[in-house]
């Protein structure tokens, strides 16, 4: 498996992981899917900033990662939050962990001093996904 940064090339690819989540769980807060535009313009407005990345294998990729700004106000500058996305049938198989390693490498050579993580519960207690799989993946982390 090997990381590299994403790039709006990428953006149909990573939708199709992404879409999955929004249809299927409340993880992204998100109701629609949005367009592959949309998706491409969000990757280069966050390269901005933050390091977006994306973990493939044989040129296909398994997941990608991100940092966005955590808070308005100054004090927060050196805090962001993370996202990372897993294709839903490569969950179980490192992918997120190597991506969050790498993104938490490329944040501490920013300065970043704080990497947050808002996790998604469910109120259903047979939503074995959002309930345990997120929350035990970042306990994992710390």
């Amino acid at each position: 498996m090997t990381i590299r940064f994403a790039t709006p090339a990428d953006a149909a690819e990573l939708l199709n992981i992404y879409a999955y989540y929004v249809e299927n769980t409340a993880i992204t807060f998100e109701w629609d899917v949005p367009s592959v535009e949309e998706f491409a313009q969000r990757i280069e407005k966050t390269k901005t900033f933050y390091p977006y990345i994306v973990a493939e294998d044989d040129g296909v990729i398994k997941g990608y990662a991100y940092a966005s700004r955590f808070r308005v106000r100054k004090a927060y500058d050196w805090s962001v939050e993370s996202s990372i996305y897993v294709h839903k049938d490569c969950r179980h198989q490192n992918v997120g962990s190597v991506l969050l390693a790498e993104l938490e490498r490329l944040l501490s050579l920013q300065g970043i001093l704080n990497v947050n993580a808002s996790i998604t519960t469910s109120c259903d207690p047979n939503d074995k996904y959002v309930t345990n799989a997120s929350r035990k993946f970042h306990e994992k982390h710390g």
